[in-house]
């Protein structure tokens, strides 16, 4: 047969079924992609009702804490009213108080003892359906002091057992605006929650323009009618043709409306059949192609032949070849087993080269590595020598102040000490690569410079049978700066250290690792990269933008979590952990820090096999700005505050030392040794107004358990709690904190 026929019979048996197979898949392409696209869209709308309960129970959350208020239960309301004002600032927010009939009590945008107004929500006619238990959401109203829409969130409050008053937080429509914003919805959809009624709360676009207005008939009756979830095709309030998705909230009874154009909806689904079309013209062209070279390969045994023995003297990989003739196939076999013999021999010369240079790269390492222990050790040598120097000037100075009789003098010899103190101090920071105190305000740092400063706090976190480690991007890169609270980074990695400790009980290793990641757009054209985990607590893949990304992970080989603790540990208040064990704010600190720094938190764990927590934070545009020192402690107020003051320090030196400046500013001090004398004190009925204590101290009472019975059985009392190291977390409300060593002006400000 000839070529000429064969080619012919190839190309029709390949084009004849390919065209009616690419026919029918077009069409199915088509159509499937459209079913993705509507489903996608239901889920994303769901999403979207879930995260508007979210910001509802944030809200329930703030009136719980409210409603254990002691001044509440006791009927000081004048109290109440001032930590309500506090809590919910009056410019956005209100904390309203009623009596079980409805009549307002307190209002916090009022002043305490002013005329009270009428309410004007459906919270009662709400609660009078559901009951006197549980929590309620009003739909849309018009507050009546700042006269601008309003929703609010009511619940019970018991006192002594017995029901006594209704506490409501209002919260202005336009505040729940951010929450469909920050989405990043396509800028043609326009996301809407309404109230049962069909009243627009919040619209991501003009939504100044539609707040309080009504959506479209149709769909207001639909809503009205309960429908949970569903798709209505009509015109937005804008007069723009669209698909509306729609869902109920379960816990506010909110409706959430995703709308978008029809031809937003029909475009994925056009494009997917369209690249499909193309795919498979090129699989035409591509079997044109692949008949011609079969042609090709049919006429030209000979040509191969020639290109082998080229290939061979060019030293070659020469592979034997089968075309159906004989002579040629023995040529052919022939020049493969003598390439195959040169391969070997070259093989064999570079497996010896290979074997010096790896040689060779020993050699280098090993003087590296005493290049970097004799670095080490002139490190080493240069702090001895900087500590030396301020132990000698302390040693000098502290010397000749009893043999000066000038006060003039000492007080010079005094200013000596402390000038190499704060050098010692100094050293102390540089030790932990510049770790220096910086305000809690937005900055753009050196991430490197940030773990470092915190670095000795984890591991202070941690017991001994828990090992830290450390994995920064390596140089000559480095990390990308990023701006942020410096603060609150601290606070989220210790946080984060502190989680993963208290699920190792039996020891393990934690790692805090940081790397720059640069995450590119998604396939098929969409605008947002994706990084899996669990994010937000609703076990979904986190959209990100793309673009560069500092990615700081803190992993441990604990116990893990189960997929019901796992899409509830970023819900404030909510743990897993004894009581006095946990409060259930530290993974919602970091998840809080991640979004204030405009990234995303993502949380991934399974039962046994420990938990990841990632934080991605985008990278900033300029340059990491230099830390500035710190001014100069003021000179200590010697004006002491009034009341008794009961100083608790195991350590004799630094008892001894801070009672008498305590004295000579003019408090009544009592000493402790411990927290056990310390309660005895307290017990005896003396008259203490304050207690300032060591945190770390021997015995069963240290210093936070100290300020716990403080705090509940002598509420009277103020504390102040001190301390040079802890692995106890310090979430008291009311006590103040200072670290050591602490400035005695600080002490006495403090104190007063």
């Amino acid at each position: 047969m000839r070529i000429r026929t064969r080619l012919l019979l190839l190309i029709l048996s390949i084009l004849f079924p390919a065209v009616v197979v690419a026919s029918v898949a077009l069409w199915y392409v088509y159509q499937e992609q459209r079913k993705a696209e509507l489903a996608g869209t239901k889920e994303a709308v769901r999403a979207l009702s879930l995260l508007a309960d979210r910001e509802l129970l944030a809200m329930e959350g703030i009136l719980r804490t409210l409603a254990a208020a002691p001044a509440l239960h006791r009927g000081d309301l004048r109290a109440f009213h001032d930590q309500a004002r506090r809590v919910a600032p009056p410019g956005h927010s209100v904390i309203v108080v009623t009596d079980l009939e409805g009549r307002q009590l307190l209002n916090s945008r009022q002043p305490f003892g002013g005329p009270l107004p009428k309410g004007r929500s459906n919270l009662m006619a709400l609660r009078r359906v559901k009951g006197a238990q549980g929590t309620v959401v009003s739909d849309l109203f018009v507050a009546p002091v700042g006269k601008r829409p309003d929703i609010a969130v009511q619940i019970p409050v018991q006192v002594d057992g017995r029901l006594r008053y209704y506490l409501a937080m209002g919260l202005a429509a336009e505040r729940l605006v951010p929450l469909l914003v920050q989405q990043g919805l396509p800028q043609q959809w326009t996301a809407s929650l309404t109230d049962r009624q069909g009243r627009v709360i919040a619209r991501s676009r003009d939504a100044q323009k539609y707040i309080g207005m009504s959506v479209r008939p149709a769909l207001r009756a639909r809503i009205q009618a309960g429908e949970q979830s569903g798709v209505h095709q009509g015109v937005t309030l804008s007069g723009i043709q669209t698909m509306a998705f729609f869902s109920r909230a379960p816990l506010s009874g909110w409706t959430v409306i995703l709308s978008v154009p029809l031809e937003e909806i029909r475009r994925p689904a056009i494009y997917a059949a369209t690249g499909f079309a193309a795919m498979i013209v090129v699989m035409l062209v591509l079997s044109i192609a692949g008949a011609h070279w079969y042609a090709r390969r049919t006429a030209a045994p000979i040509e191969r032949l020639r290109r082998s023995a080229e290939a061979l003297g060019a030293g070659e990989p020469v592979a034997a070849l089968s075309s159906g003739m004989a002579e040629a196939d023995a040529v052919s076999r022939a020049l493969a087993d003598a390439a195959a013999r040169i391969r070997d021999n070259e093989a064999e010369l570079e497996r010896k080269v290979a074997e010096a240079v790896a040689a060779a790269e020993r050699a280098q390492r090993a003087l590296l590595q005493g290049q970097k222990l004799e670095a080490l050790g002139r490190l080493t040598a240069g702090i001895a020598h900087d500590f030396n120097n301020v132990l000698q000037t302390l040693s000098g100075a502290l010397q000749l102040i009893p043999l000066t009789q000038d006060r003039a003098r000492v007080q010079a010899l005094a200013g000596t000490c402390q000038r190499a103190i704060a050098r010692a101090t100094t050293l102390t920071g540089q030790m932990r690569s510049f770790g220096t105190v910086q305000d809690a305000r937005l900055a753009t740092i050196d991430p490197a410079t940030a773990v470092h400063n915190v670095l000795p706090m984890l591991r202070n976190a941690l017991p001994n049978n828990v090992e830290l480690a450390l994995d920064l991007q390596p140089a000559p890169e480095g990390l990308w700066p990023v701006t942020i609270d410096p603060l609150q980074m601290e606070l989220a990695l210790l946080n984060l250290v502190i989680n993963a400790r208290d699920a190792m009980p039996a020891g393990g290793k934690v790692s805090v690792a940081l790397r720059n990641e640069t995450l590119p757009a998604a396939a098929q054209g969409q605008g947002q990269g994706q990084v899996q985990g669990q994010g937000q607590g609703q076990g979904q893949a986190v959209e990100l933008a793309p673009g560069d990304y500092l990615r700081v992970s803190v992993a441990d080989t604990g116990t893990g979590m189960s997929q019901d603790t796992l899409a509830r540990a970023l819900e404030p208040f909510y743990t897993t952990k004894g009581v006095d064990k946990g409060t259930g704010l530290g993974l919602p600190q970091a998840y809080g820090f991640a979004v204030q720094s405009n990234g995303r938190l993502v949380l991934d764990s399974a039962p046994g096999s420990g938990t990841t927590v990632t934080i991605w934070l985008p990278r900033a545009g300029g340059a990491a700005t230099a830390v500035e020192e710190g001014a100069p402690a003021a000179p200590p107020d010697l004006k002491a505050a009034e009341g008794l003051v009961l100083f608790v320090e195991d350590d004799p030196l630094v008892r001894e030392t801070m009672l008498a400046a305590l004295v000579t500013a003019g408090f009544e001090v009592r000493a402790a040794a411990s927290g056990d004398e310390a309660l005895a004190v307290l017990e005896s009925g003396a008259p203490v107004r304050q207690v300032f204590s060591d945190i770390v101290m021997p015995g069963a009472i240290g210093g936070v358990e100290l300020a716990r019975i403080v705090l509940t059985r002598f509420p009277q009392v103020r504390i102040v709690l001190a301390t040079g190291y802890t692995d106890s977390r310090v979430n008291l409300p009311g006590v103040r904190l200072l670290a050591k060593p602490y400035d005695i002006a600080e002490l006495y400000q403090a104190l007063r």
